[in-house]
């Protein structure tokens, strides 16, 4: 028996039959040649899906129209009116070009990479100098990949459909299954981050994507939970704003980390003299101090360590301490794929 095709592969199936049908369709046209519909179990339950997915398209910018025979004012069919679904031409100057570009490389996830290239390639051929986009290399701000939970979780906040993963969490290091309403996906500080209800808890939380483990799975149907109200949202939103400021104080080596030294702020004025310090003192030698304004140690720490030996904490103890954490878990991590077979 044939997979069932998704909703949002079905839309789209029918987007392309409308624009692209002579004349138009009617509903027994839709129901036989557009994947998807002939999925319905009976005649209602198709008018239901299909008067469904028209609401939809029309509620997302897509101007489906209703054209009747000529000779038969009460058969009806369908399409898209080109004229007012086509794009207007595109002017794109060097400058919006290379903005585009640079929010392109934001999407490092393979199965969004390949999509963003071909419509970044798609804009080139009608912008102005394609060259010309050296003028934000190297500004392109980088969010590590959300791995397997990214895409799941997309189509879960937008059907608004419950979720259940396994989460480390980042202070405890506690592994435990969480059962989520999600809300909204956000690309914070180098990844992604989902903010939702928790059911257990009760309460909104937010959950780094990189501590998910293993897959992310649907719960009951599509529409299980009322979107949050405006305040909860942005509650819930700006906790990755709270927390006290503290400062990191960071030995670099010269010319690496260049996002560490572009966020560098003045050394606070009770900094210790860490050259005179005699453990610190020989580790600094070809290194440059660097102050960095942070608020959560493990946030900090699992953006560190991706710089290797480029970068040493010097200070606050805490940070230090979880960066030499996550260092320990991955040197072990051949060891423990051997314990496991």
């Amino acid at each position: 028996m044939a997979a069932s095709i998704a909703p949002a592969e079905r839309l789209l199936n029918l987007v392309i039959a409308l624009v692209n049908t002579p004349g138009r369709m009617t509903k027994e046209q839709v129901r036989s040649s557009v994947a998807g519909y002939q999925d319905a179990p009976s005649d209602d339950a198709f008018e239901r899906m299909f008067e469904r997915d028209k609401d939809t398209l029309r509620d997302l910018g897509i101007p489906v129209v209703t054209v009747t025979d000529a000779g038969h004012g009460d058969d009806f069919g369908y399409r898209v009116d080109l004229d007012a679904y086509a794009l207007a031409p595109l002017d794109l100057t060097a400058g919006e070009l290379g903005v585009l570009a640079m929010a392109a490389q934001v999407w490092q996830d393979q199965a969004l990479r390949a999509d963003s290239s071909r419509a970044l390639t798609k804009l080139r051929a009608v912008g102005d100098a394609p060259g010309s986009t050296d003028l934000v290399t190297g500004l392109a701000p980088r969010v590590r990949p959300g791995g397997g939970a990214l895409g799941p979780l997309m189509d879960a906040v937008h059907e608004r459909r419950v979720v259940r993963f396994t989460y480390r969490a980042a202070n405890t290091g506690e592994v435990r299954e969480r059962v989520v309403e999600p809300w909204r996906l956000l690309a914070r500080r180098g990844g992604w981050v989902l903010v939702g209800r928790d059911r257990d808890r009760g309460a909104s939380r937010s959950f780094r994507l990189s501590r998910i483990e293993g897959a992310v799975r649907t719960l009951g149907e599509p529409g299980a939970f009322p979107p949050p109200a405006d305040d909860e949202l942005a509650a819930a939103m700006a906790s990755w704003a709270t927390g006290a400021q503290q400062v990191a104080t960071l030995a670099v080596r010269p010319e690496r980390a260049g996002a560490m030294r572009a966020r560098s702020v003045a050394a606070p004025a009770d900094v210790p003299d860490w050259r005179a310090d005699p453990v610190a003192g020989p580790l600094l030698e070809h290194r440059d101090v660097v102050h960095v304004l942070f608020r959560s140690s493990w946030e900090l720490a699992e953006e560190l360590v991706g710089y290797g030996d480029a970068v040493l904490v010097l200070a606050p103890d805490e940070l230090r301490r979880s960066v030499l954490r996550l260092l320990r878990t991955a040197a072990t991590l051949d060891e423990r794929v051997g314990a496991g077979g």
